[in-house]
């Protein structure tokens, strides 16, 4: 009997040396998490009816910062990196030249179609090639104008778990979690415009003329849809700007424009 309640109180007194550990651990790592909030989680159970307390002290011992950073401010650095880096780049890309000038995300023609613009040049119609070229640019350029809210309402939506994944992800994870949220309503918005700009420098009808025409004699057929095929190219190269931004920010100091910034990438 003696022996078993010495045995009893050794369990009890490492169970409740273990939870002093858990506690310190995570009171270190969490810093601005209130100790009450810390306890309740610990003691919580998940929809299995297992102990949260491993996954908690797993996700707080293993943010990989070394600015012992709290959820709030992981979450609120990431999102004014993507405020950051969305803002400069739709900025950037609608400005004059802003894709027609940038030989990474100039809109060319299609590889189909180059075949075709060979011909042409070779004809004489090398003039005829190049408005088309610059006209698909200038759609491109109205169209990378005004979509802050379409990132920013996504960028809001952002979770905890987005946020981890995030920052322990590579150069480019912010930008991959935004084109999963937003090419769908980036190409409602982008669509309409792209179109309205090609209409206005003919270049939809001088497409459809020109391909249309060349598909009725090829194997090779070209899409005559310029509209989406310029949409496609406007968003590769907007999220091409974002992720360089991205990048930036992770990496050069002087790109760590703000407070919450610094802290949260400064360390990494």
């Amino acid at each position: 009997m003696v022996l078993f309640l010495s045995m009893s109180k050794k369990n009890t007194m490492r169970r409740f040396s273990l939870l002093i550990a858990i506690t310190a651990i995570f009171y270190t790592n969490a810093g601005a998490q209130g100790f009450g909030d810390f306890m309740k989680k610990v003691t919580s159970k998940d929809s299995s009816g297992k102990s949260t307390a491993g996954k908690i002290l797993k996700n707080s011992s293993s943010t990989g910062t070394g600015n012992n950073l709290s959820n709030d401010d992981i979450i609120s650095g990431l999102k004014e990196a993507l405020r950051v880096g969305t803002d400069s780049s739709s900025k950037k890309l609608s400005k004059l030249d802003g894709f027609f000038g940038d030989a990474a995300i100039k809109i060319l023609m299609p590889a189909e179609a180059q075949k075709v613009e060979k011909t042409l040049r070779n004809v004489g119609m090398g003039k005829l090639v190049d408005k088309a070229i610059l006209s698909m640019n200038r759609a491109a350029e109205d169209a990378a104008n005004g979509v802050g809210n379409i990132f920013w309402n996504s960028i809001k939506q952002m979770s905890i778990s987005d946020a981890v994944q995030i920052l322990r992800g590579g150069d480019f994870a912010a930008t991959d979690y935004l084109k999963k949220m937003t090419t769908v309503e980036l190409t409602q918005k982008f669509k309409p415009v792209i179109e309205g700009s090609l209409t206005k420098t003919d270049a939809t009808k001088y497409w459809n003329d020109v391909f249309s025409s060349y598909n009725r004699f090829s194997k090779d057929k070209v899409n005559t849809d310029l509209t989406a095929y310029v949409t496609e190219k406007a968003l590769a190269g907007l999220f091409y700007n974002i992720s360089l931004e991205e990048q930036k920010i992770r990496k050069d100091p002087a790109a760590q424009v703000t407070g919450i910034l610094k802290k949260v990438f400064g360390g990494k």
